[in-house]
C-alpha cells in the first residue's frame, strides 16, 4: 500500500525516459483498439431453457457456446444480413367464405345487456 493508500499494484508509474512514455501510449492505444473492436459481455441470470437450448445448438453444430450466442444475439438483434422469411397470407387472402352462423354468432356478441350497465 502506497502513502496515498492506493494498492502498489494499482499506482501507475510515470515512464522516466521519452521512449518508455511513447510504449506506455502505444500499449494503451492497443488496450482501447482491443477493448472497442472485441467487446466482451457477461450475461447473468440466464434462464435455464435458454442455457439448455444453446448448449444443444452449439453441441449438434459442431461450434463453442460463444459462437453460438453470438449468433442468437445476432439474429434476435436483426443484424445477421439474412433476409428473414416472412409470411404473406396471400394463400388465403380472399378466401373468406359468407357464413350466415358465423355471422349470427358475431352479432350476437355485439349486442349490449343494457341491465348489465346500470
Amino acid at each position: 500500500m502506497l502513502s496515498t493508500g492506493i494498492p502498489a499494484a494499482a499506482a501507475v508509474v510515470a515512464p522516466s525516459y521519452p521512449h518508455d512514455a511513447s510504449k506506455s501510449f502505444q500499449l494503451a492505444l492497443v488496450a482501447c483498439n482491443a477493448y472497442n473492436v472485441c467487446m466482451q459481455y457477461t450475461l447473468r441470470n440466464v434462464p435455464g431453457t435458454l442455457d439448455e437450448a444453446l448448449r444443444r445448438a452449439a453441441r449438434e453444430q459442431g461450434k463453442s457456446l460463444n459462437e453460438v450466442a453470438i449468433e442468437a444475439l445476432a439474429r434476435g438483434a436483426g443484424v445477421t444480413g439474412e433476409r428473414s422469411r416472412q409470411r404473406d397470407l396471400n394463400d388465403i387472402a380472399g378466401t373468406w367464405r359468407k357464413d350466415p352462423a358465423f355471422d349470427s354468432a358475431l352479432a350476437a356478441q355485439d349486442t349490449i345487456d343494457e341491465e348489465m350497465w346500470r
